[in-house]
């Protein structure tokens, strides 16, 4: 049975960082994309970014480009966020997501993915 577990939430100032972690388990064969996501409440899960595990090719949403960057180990079938110049508005539970073989064509997209970690909280104040 697949299992992605995330580490790495907390709570920080805005302009802070955090690092998010997401480590894939169950499957013999590494993820072709993982992804992360975001979700407030009453409010649909984002995108936030995406990685093709073998090509290493990734997708932003525009919130963001130039603050987050994503990164995957395939040795580990893993994934991490790196998360820099955090905003108030960041605040969420944050998700990975994994998917293999078939390619679902929109790494920001939640429909492209099958299995869902348990979310992990980020709170940032201002």
């Amino acid at each position: 049975q697949v299992r992605l577990v995330e580490s790495g939430g907390g709570s920080v100032h805005a302009g802070g960082s955090l690092r998010l972690s997401c480590a894939a388990s169950g499957y013999t064969y590494k993820a072709y994309y993982m992804g992360w996501f975001r979700q407030t409440p009453g409010m649909e899960r984002q995108g936030v970014a995406g990685i093709y595990t073998s090509g290493g090719s990734t997708t932003y949403a525009d919130s963001a480009k130039g603050r987050f960057s994503i990164s995957a180990d395939k040795a580990k079938n893993a994934v991490t966020l790196q998360m820099n110049n955090l905003r108030p508005e960041d605040t969420a539970i944050y998700y990975c997501a994994a998917q293999w073989g078939v390619d679902g064509g929109e790494l920001l997209s939640p429909t492209s993915y099958a299995h869902w970690g348990q979310g992990i909280q980020v709170a940032v104040s201002s």
